[in-house]
C-alpha cells in the first residue's frame, strides 16, 4: 500500500516510572569479596522475575532481583505483551495485585474470526469456566510490571536492585557467584540459587553455552498501538487473510486507556524500519478502517520471534524461566502466560528447599513439568503459525479449504487456527506425579460459613490442601491428628462430620477435584494444581502422598 504525505497525531508518552540505584552493601566490601550470600538471586525484571520475586515474598521467603534498567517495560511505552489468561490472573489474584489489574485492563472473552469480510469462527470462553476470574484481561505488559513492583515493595522482602546489569556467573559446589556492574562500580555476589529471567536474548545462557533447539525462520509483524475517535467492537477479532494486509494476519485488541492494539503481520524479509514509519503505519489503518477513520499513535514498532526451546530448564543451580527457558509465537496467549506460570511453578519448590522442609528432588520437578509444558505449547503455536503463513502450495490448499468449508459447516470452524488460547498446562506423570497433576480453576468457596476462595486459601503461606472428601468424624478426627503443624499442608473437609474446617461442598468444586467419592482424599499444590487421582483417607495414605508429592524431608506423624 502506498505510503501517504499526512501528519500524524502522536498521544503524549507514558510517564512510566523509575526507581533510584542504590549502591549495595557488597560495594563497600573490599574487591574479589562477596562474602554477603542470599538464597536466591533473580536476574531480569520482566513479568516471569518479578512474579517468582513476588510469589517468593509472599511465601516469607528473601531474594534479591537484578535489572540493568531502572524501570519498566520498554521505553517509549510500547505494549509489548497485553493478553493475560485465567490461571496468569488467578496466580496475580493469590499474590494481591488481581484488583488493579482488572480495574486498569479489558476483560473480555468472546472473539471473532474472518476471512476477507466473512465472519468464518467465533468463541466464547466464560460459559466453561466457574473460577473467580475471567478468561482473559488485556493490559499493557509495563502496567503489570508496574504493579508488581509496588506489590513486591509491599510485602518488604525483596532486594531490588535497578541499574544492575549482571557480567560474568560462575558455578560453585555449592552456590552460584554473580559478577554485577553498576553506576558506582561492580561488585559480586553469591547465591544458593540463581534464576534467569533475563528473556530471549538471556547473556546468562549463552555465557554457559546451554543447549537449545531454534527455528530457523523469524515471523514478522509490526504493532500499531492506537486510540480511535469513535471505539470498537470491544471482542478480540482476528483476520486470517485480511484484503488490507495483502492477504496476511491481523489482529485487533482493546487495552487499557482505550488504546488498541493493532498487530499486523509482515513478510519475513520486511524493512522494519520502513514498516513502522507513521506514513505506512496510518496507511494500513486507512486501509483496514476506512479513509475517513479518526485516531492518534500511541507507539508503533516492529515485532519478531523465533522459536526457542531449551533442553532442560534447570542448569545445577541455575534455574530458566520464561523466555529465557522458552520463546513461542504469540498466536493464543501463549508467551508472557507460560512465563508467570513457570514462576508460580518455581516459587513454593525453591520457598520448601530454602526453607529446609524439601529435597532437591522437588527441584528437579520445576524442569520435568515446565519444559512439558513449553513443549505442548510450541506445538499448538506452531500449528497455528503454519496456518496463518502457509509455507507451501498444500498449506495454501489446505487452508483454503478449511476457509471454504468453515462458511458453510459448524464442524470446520474451529480447524480455523488463528490461535488455540492460553489454559493451564496438565502435568504428566513423573517421577513427583505418579498419575500427572491438573489445574484447578479459582473456585468461590465456603469455608465454616465464611465466603473465600481457593486462591485465597493458598495464598496464607506456602502450603498444600489436603482436602478430605464427606469424611465421617472417625476419618477426620485420624488424619487430623497425624498431621504435624510445622507440615506445609492443611486439612480441610468437603463436607461431612469431625473436627476439621469445612468446605461447603457444590457441583463446581467436586468436578474441579475429579467427582471423589466419599471418604477419599485429594492433594491441591501450593501452585493450584491438584493431583489427579485421589486416594484413601488413611494416615499412612496422607503419609505417603506427602511424602513422594511435595518430596517433603518429613511427612506426618503417621
Amino acid at each position: 500500500m502506498p505510503p501517504t504525505t499526512e501528519k500524524f497525531r502522536f498521544a503524549p508518552p507514558y510517564e512510566l516510572p523509575r526507581w533510584p540505584f542504590r549502591p549495595p552493601p557488597e560495594l563497600a566490601q573490599p574487591a574479589g569479596n562477596s562474602s554477603i550470600r542470599h538464597p536466591i538471586a533473580i536476574v531480569g525484571a520482566g513479568p516471569a522475575g518479578l512474579t517468582l520475586a513476588c510469589d517468593l515474598a509472599s511465601r516469607g521467603v528473601a531474594a534479591v532481583l537484578l535489572d540493568e534498567d531502572d524501570t519498566v517495560g520498554v521505553r517509549g511505552a510500547s505494549s509489548r505483551g497485553i493478553c493475560y489468561a485465567q490461571k496468569s490472573l488467578e496466580i496475580f489474584a493469590r499474590l494481591g495485585l488481581y484488583e488493579r489489574i482488572a480495574a486498569k485492563g479489558i476483560t473480555w472473552s468472546l472473539g471473532r474470526t474472518f476471512s476477507g469480510s466473512e465472519e468464518v469462527y467465533s468463541f466464547n470462553l466464560q460459559p466453561d469456566s466457574c473460577s473467580a476470574q475471567p478468561p482473559f484481561i488485556n493490559l499493557q505488559q509495563f502496567y503489570l510490571e508496574w504493579f508488581l513492583v509496588e506489590r513486591i515493595q509491599q510485602l518488604g522482602l525483596t532486594d531490588l536492585r535497578w541499574k544492575s546489569r549482571v557480567g560474568r556467573v560462575e558455578l560453585l559446589a555449592d552456590g552460584v557467584r554473580v559478577h554485577v556492574e553498576t553506576p558506582a562500580g561492580a561488585y559480586a555476589i553469591e547465591a544458593d540459587y540463581l534464576v534467569d529471567a533475563t528473556g530471549a536474548n538471556s547473556p546468562i545462557r549463552t555465557q554457559l553455552g546451554v543447549a537449545g533447539s531454534a527455528s530457523r525462520s523469524t515471523d514478522r509483524w509490526c504493532i500499531s498501538d492506537v486510540r480511535f475517535t469513535k471505539p470498537l467492537p470491544v471482542e478480540r477479532w482476528t483476520w486470517v487473510d485480511a484484503p488490507f494486509n495483502e492477504g496476511r494476519a491481523v489482529w485487533q485488541h482493546l487495552m487499557g486507556d482505550g488504546v488498541w492494539r493493532m498487530d499486523y503481520q509482515m513478510p519475513e524479509h520486511c524493512d522494519n524500519d520502513e514498516i513502522s514509519r507513521p506514513e505506512v503505519a496510518g496507511a494500513r489503518l486507512r486501509a483496514q478502517l476506512g479513509p475517513d477513520i479518526e485516531f492518534e499513535f500511541v507507539w508503533i514498532g516492529p515485532y519478531g520471534y523465533r522459536d526457542h526451546l531449551l533442553d532442560h530448564f534447570r542448569h545445577g543451580r541455575i534455574f530458566f524461566i520464561g523466555d529465557a527457558a522458552h520463546v513461542v509465537s504469540p498466536f493464543g496467549a501463549r508467551g508472557g502466560n507460560t512465563g508467570v506460570q513457570d514462576a508460580a511453578n518455581l516459587a513454593w519448590k525453591l520457598a520448601l528447599v530454602a526453607g529446609g522442609q524439601a529435597g532437591d528432588a522437588l527441584l528437579d520437578s520445576y524442569d520435568a513439568e515446565r519444559r512439558q509444558a513449553a513443549r505442548q505449547n510450541l506445538e499448538v503455536t506452531s500449528r497455528s503459525a503454519r496456518f496463518l503463513a502457509p509455507r507451501s502450495p498444500v498449506e495454501h490448499r489446505l487452508r483454503r479449504a478449511v476457509i471454504t468449508l468453515a462458511a458453510q459447516h459448524p464442524f470446520a470452524r474451529a480447524m480455523v487456527n488463528t490461535g488455540r488460547m492460553s489454559v493451564p498446562n496438565p502435568y504428566p506423570p513423573s517421577a513427583l506425579l505418579p498419575e500427572g497433576a491438573v489445574s484447578v480453576q479459582n473456585l468461590p468457596l465456603t469455608l465454616d460459613g465464611a465466603a473465600t476462595s481457593l486462591a485465597t486459601l493458598l495464598g496464607e503461606g506456602t502450603q498444600a490442601l489436603a482436602l478430605l472428601v464427606a469424611p465421617t468424624a472417625a476419618q477426620a478426627q485420624a488424619l487430623l491428628s497425624c498431621v504435624a503443624p510445622e507440615l506445609p499442608v492443611r486439612l480441610l473437609a468437603v463436607g461431612g462430620e469431625g473436627p476439621l474446617s469445612t468446605l461447603a461442598p457444590n457441583e463446581a468444586l467436586a468436578r474441579q477435584l475429579g467427582d471423589p467419592p466419599a471418604g477419599r482424599l485429594v492433594l491441591v499444590r501450593p501452585d493450584g494444581y491438584r493431583i489427579a487421582g485421589h486416594v484413601e483417607a488413611t494416615p499412612a495414605a496422607l503419609n505417603e502422598l506427602l511424602r513422594s508429592t511435595l518430596s517433603l524431608r518429613q511427612a506426618s506423624n503417621a
